[in-house]
């Protein structure tokens, strides 16, 4: 059933599907570097093997794979472009790679018995890629192995034959290693292959056999070993299989995690869905039953949907309290449709208290990318459709999700995570970016009409911070949205990659096409007369979010913050310089400085010419009229110090909206000055004995609690933790640092905050009100303002003690033990190259490609201007910003 949003329709349950994090109660380790030529890419979508899995290739499950991975890869939606694709990501930055996939992930649960030692990474190695360290689940059946090749294959211990004493001695040494695990924090849990092993129809205790136990422990010991390999459970030539001393194990295990007092330690069992190992008429959870009437207080998991048998997983954790199912492994085994079906059925009669959810990703990552994105959208199309059939209210299925992707996990692995679920309240704040972007076509048409439109202009800022934009005839806007169709851009992926001179970087290729859908919440008229704009986001032809758009990057900090519980107000300053264009067409000048009259700071003056056909001041009138109309509130606007410069004061909004709302003003700013006949840049230092013009942005923390110094002091000592590398973002261009000079109020050099102090980068206003000076107008707000508040949520995260002094004088003029007694020691980046190399090693907790499409635009950016003369860049940047 295709879903259909109208107003008011399901962006609170896609908020909440999209930033719930997910704990993956079931996964195995990433392969290591030297050991993943040795294991077959295929079967990152199928549980096939040997001669079988060339068949995959043809199923439904592996061309989705195929179809998901090229749109994030940018690639040909063929396997060997993936393949390619994925050997250049691991060439490029394995490190980078894994982020990506594992992005959305809080922590995962890792069975990591299954490889043979050496060939993947700790478990808890994977803690560096995830929010929420990492935990152990001990696989019973190798821990088993292990005791048998140690106690057994030692020239000292080998016995002659096996009799029941040595069957207890191995009970024994289980016993004691089991202990071991329930007492190691880091263990949350165990799990059993016996499905694989013998079949799930377990020998009750009283059933079990010990000499059936003795002749199979005799058969492992008499294979032996395999020739040259190290003693452990996969050097055992026969494997503990086949036999009931499979069963003394589990029951083994279960009798100990009983016996436990406090909170018991899971057993996860491997049910239905399996490769060709398994006899599949012994694999259904229901042969479970006795076993779950047996140990009424030992927690059970049902892994792997216990798929074909779903019901019958649903059936035993609805009816049984201490029995779990959970979901992984048909993501992304199975097609879209089983998917949808596994996942309707367990909800038929389990509750969603019950279910919990996994990955089952093992040895590439891009499993797991593929996994957590196939699990959120058929969550989005199972429960949505719950909702629009009035089978469900939405906040209900809201806690259905944070449930199976979150609550359940966590509570029944005890687990202490970092992340804490938002509020519905928080959870509308983050929706809010999306309502109306979901209005229905005939009220965008209504909308349109009422601001006598003629053209649209669609609109997007890349990361040279350029405007871009496609003016569309509005009849043609008409058409589609009439035709039920959403407007849509058709834009080259290289359009992220180009600089100013339309020039493509190196890393970049002229393959593949974005989607660019725009927001029509951003719509406003302006910034001329018939003439309506919006901003636009990036997409992948599938209708997933593209990694590299900088809204979306924005967005996705705000939904991270929200689940921290933060929201804030935003409130940007538009500093701007206005200059004529010169009438000598051969002057090197294209450029004069405005005529003025002793213009400085606040100079009435400055405006004395106001209502004068050909004066600048007279273009302002219907500047701030065009804003007025355009709905843009501004606080102030007025003359600052530099020649023919002046300042708008944009009143605060939501981070986004500021930052869209900053974009139309400058769009007006300078198509009205255009059409008057002058140019306004936002050029950091266009007269270098003057001031320079800055873009300084106003935070508050909008959220209950904000103005508690325990809430906001940790946030600023984030931000000025983390203040080198968000540097990069906020002044971008190799004019910003001519501007960040000492004793200008330029915010200086020096990393320190000050009350009232606009010789520091970071002013205290009042309470969580403050102004982070050290932004310029040629970076992109967006991801400007996404690595700034990243800085300050990771600092809340943290705890982050504010361990610099209130400065209250100029950090320049301080002496060394002043600056000490403050807490000031460093200085931020003195270049653009410097500020690349402290974002290498910071990255924010930013996605890895957009940080590494940004240094990769910014170098070329360094290797175009670096060469010029100065008077010639200057005027190079005078013509584009």
């Amino acid at each position: 059933m295709a879903l259909t949003h109208g107003p008011g329709g399901l962006e609170l349950l896609n908020a909440a599907i999209d930033t719930t994090p997910l704990i993956d109660n079931h996964a195995h380790p990433l392969l290591k570097p030297e050991a993943v030529s040795k294991h077959p890419f295929l079967s990152i979508a199928t549980e096939a093997n040997g001669d079988a899995l060339e068949d995959s290739k043809n199923g439904l499950a592996h061309l989705r794979a195929v179809k998901h991975l090229a749109e994030v890869l940018g690639c040909e939606q063929t396997w060997d472009a993936v393949v390619a694709s994925v050997e250049q990501k691991r060439h490029d930055s394995r490190r980078g790679w894994v982020n990506r996939c594992l992005d959305g992930i809080e922590t995962m649960l890792i069975d990591d018995g299954l490889d043979n030692p050496g060939h993947a990474e700790t478990y808890s190695w994977h803690s560096q890629f995830t929010k929420s360290k990492c935990k152990r689940i001990v696989r019973i059946e190798t821990v088993a192995a292990d005791i048998i090749a140690r106690h057994f294959h030692s020239s000292s211990k080998r016995p002659a034959a096996i009799t029941d004493e040595d069957v207890e001695t191995f009970l024994v040494e289980l016993s004691y290693e089991i202990e071991r695990a329930i007492a190691d924090p880091d263990v949350v849990g165990f799990k059993s292959i016996i499905c694989y092993r013998r079949g799930l129809d377990i020998a009750s205790t009283d059933e079990l056999d010990v000499d059936d136990a003795r002749r199979g422990l005799r058969k492992i010991v008499n294979a032996g070993l395999k020739s040259g390999a190290l003693i452990s459970g996969f050097s055992l030539v026969k494997r503990v299989e086949n036999s009931h001393l499979n069963d003394m194990v589990v029951h083994a295990l279960a009798k100990l995690i009983r016996e436990t007092p406090g909170p018991k330690k899971p057993i996860q069992f491997h049910t239905g869905l399996g490769d060709n190992d398994i006899t599949l008429t012994r694999s259904s959870p229901s042969h479970l039953q006795p076993f779950i009437r047996e140990y009424p207080t030992v927690p059970i998991v049902l892994l792997h949907a216990g798929y074909p048998w779903t019901r019958e997983t649903a059936y035993l954790a609805a009816m049984y309290p201490n029995v779990y199912a959970d979901i992984g492994e048909v993501f992304p085994l199975i097609s879209r449709q089983g998917q949808e079906g596994v996942l309707k059925q367990m909800l038929e009669v389990c509750p969603a208290s019950k279910i919990l959810c996994s990955t089952d990703g093992h040895g590439f990552p891009e499993m797991f990318l593929i996994a957590t994105k196939q699990i959120r959208s058929v969550l989005k199309t199972v429960l949505g459709e719950l909702v629009q059939t009035q089978q469900l209210e939405e906040k209900q299925a809201v806690q259905m999700v944070q449930c199976i992707l979150f609550s359940n996990s966590k509570k029944l692995y005890n687990l202490q995570v970092e992340s804490v679920l938002p509020t519905f309240a928080e959870l509308e704040t983050v929706s809010k970016t999306t309502k109306a972007a979901n209005l229905d076509n005939q009220a965008i048409i209504e909308k349109l009409q009422s601001l006598k439109a003629k053209y649209l202009r669609v609109y997007w800022f890349d990361y040279t911070s350029s405007a871009r934009c496609r003016p569309i005839p509005i009849k043609q806007v008409y058409k589609t949205l009439s035709s039920g169709k959403p407007v849509t851009l058709s834009i080259a992926k290289a359009g992220l990659g180009l600089l100013p001179t339309d020039a493509m970087i190196p890393q970049i290729n002229a393959t593949g096409m974005y989607t660019v859908k725009p927001d029509w919440s951003s719509l406003k008229p302006g910034p001329a007369d018939g003439h309506v704009s919006c901003f636009g986001s990036f997409y992948e032809l599938d209708g997933s979010e593209a990694i590299l758009c900088p809204r979306t990057t924005l967005r996705k900090t705000l939904e991270r913050a929200a689940t921290e519980g933060l929201t804030f107000l935003l409130g940007f300053e538009v500093e701007f310089v206005v200059l004529e264009r010169n009438p000598d067409l051969a002057s090197k000048e294209k450029y004069l400085t405005l005529r003025n009259d002793g213009h400085a700071w606040s100079m009435a003056r400055a405006l004395a010419d106001t209502g004068r056909e050909g004066s600048f001041n007279t273009a302002a009138d219907e500047i701030l009229d065009s804003l007025d109309a355009a709905g843009i509130s501004f606080d102030q606007f007025h003359p600052e110090s530099a020649p023919g410069q002046y300042e708008l004061v944009l009143s605060p909004l939501p981070p986004m909206e500021a930052c869209d709302s900053l974009l139309h003003a400058r769009q007006i700013l300078e198509s009205v000055a255009a059409r008057h006949g002058f140019r306004v840049t936002l050029h950091p230092k266009p007269f270098p004995a003057s001031c320079g013009s800055g873009s300084h942005v106003h935070v508050s923390i909008s959220s209950t609690g904000g103005d508690d110094p325990s809430v906001y002091e940790p946030f600023y000592a984030g931000v000025l933790g983390h203040f080198r590398a968000v540097t990069a973002f906020a002044n971008s261009s190799p004019a910003s640092y001519e501007r960040m000079v000492d004793s200008f109020w330029a915010g200086g050099r020096w990393i320190t905050w000050g009350t009232q102090n606009k010789e520091a980068p970071l002013r205290k206003v009042e309470g969580s009100h403050w102004e982070f000076k050290v932004i310029d107008g040629l970076a992109n707000p967006y991801l400007a303002l996404a690595a700034l508040l990243n800085a300050g949520v990771d600092g809340i995260r943290t705890k982050a003690p504010l361990t610099w002094g209130d400065c209250a004088a100029d950090p320049a003029r301080l002496t060394e033990e002043e600056k000490k007694e403050l807490g000031i020691s460093t200085l931020f980046p003195g270049d653009l190259r410097e500020a690349l190399d402290a974002l290498k090693e910071d990255n924010l907790d930013l996605p890895p490609e957009v940080v590494q499409r940004f240094m990769d635009i910014k170098n070329a950016e360094l290797g175009l201007l670096e060469p010029m003369d100065p008077h010639d860049r200057r005027n190079w940047l005078l013509e584009r910003y």
